[in-house]
């Protein structure tokens, strides 16, 4: 993933009071549009004497209103044919092809996934786990990250600020399968001091794409 800066832009007009002196300077503003600007970097060089940074390649891509429309769809159908996505944004099929694929370039469109029924596969329950790890050490953090890609039933880690290193949400069939995964695989991992687990008892909200306001 290309590192990404956005920038937000305001287009204003102002208009002068009328009055006295002291009034005089003083100008309204009024906000006309606001844009995203998304800068996605390809390549930095670095300069070793100055120590300076200089951009090779840089693409550029404002999200629009049209935009918009697009990933709210993709979002929550990916397989959208591109026909009934150009419909629902006023666009031609291929001025709405055109647009996604500068979505994927400009690396906000990252992928197509499937989103499958933890249940039909046997995976019933999800645990979070907290983990602390003994050492704060850029090597104890690194081979820890390493192991945790290793193992499938960590559906995702994440490093945390707070009393705890890192969450993990665990797929499991049921308890006995956990206490399996637990001892066969999560102790095991490196580096570890304390672990302390929680089974989700129910998805409230289940995870269904980014807000795109």
């Amino acid at each position: 993933m290309f590192p990404q800066i956005i920038f937000l832009t305001a287009s204003i007009r102002h208009s002068r009071l009328c009055g006295n002196d002291e009034q005089r300077d003083r100008r309204i503003y009024e906000i006309v549009e606001i844009k995203f600007h998304i800068y996605t970097f390809k390549h930095v060089a670095v300069d070793k004497n100055s120590k300076k940074h200089y951009i090779i390649r840089m693409k550029h891509h404002n999200i629009d209103k049209t935009d918009k429309i697009i990933l709210i769809e993709l979002q929550r159908k990916a397989i959208t044919p591109i026909a009934d996505l150009a419909e629902r944004a006023g666009l031609s099929p291929s001025s709405c092809h055109r647009r996604v694929k500068l979505l994927e370039q400009a690396g906000i469109i990252t992928g197509y996934t499937a989103t499958l029924d933890g249940k039909q596969l046997g995976l019933a329950n999800e645990f979070f786990v907290e983990v602390s790890l003994a050492a704060q050490t850029e090597e104890a953090f690194e081979k820890f990250e390493k192991a945790v890609q290793r193992v499938p039933e960590i559906l995702e880690c994440h490093l945390m600020s707070g009393q705890f290193d890192y969450l993990l949400r665990v797929a499991a069939a049921d308890t006995t399968d956990y206490e399996r995964i637990h001892r066969t695989k999560l102790s095991r991992l490196p580096g570890l001091q304390r672990l302390q687990s929680s089974l989700a008892l129910r998805a409230v909200k289940a995870w269904a794409g980014y807000p795109v306001v």
